[in-house]
């Protein structure tokens, strides 16, 4: 038997996995856009612009612009 506090439940749950998932497709939108901006920098700038950033994320950045664009 379906009864009103599990709907709500259901929806709630529907609610935080749609947040969720936004968030992750956002943040995917944005990682994108970063590194296009920086594949489209000169190598001069480009390093800089990552020698700012933590040494993880900068990292990971180096590794997708190297199997994305070919770019070291």
């Amino acid at each position: 038997m379906i009864t009103g506090t599990s709907i709500t439940v259901w929806i709630i749950c529907a609610l935080l996995a749609a947040g969720v998932a936004w968030s992750s497709y956002e943040k995917k939108k944005t990682r994108d856009k970063l590194l296009r901006e920086l594949a489209a920098m000169d190598t001069d700038r480009r390093e800089k612009l990552l020698n700012r950033l933590s040494p993880k994320l900068a990292t990971e950045l180096r590794e997708h612009l190297i199997e994305r664009f070919r770019i070291g």
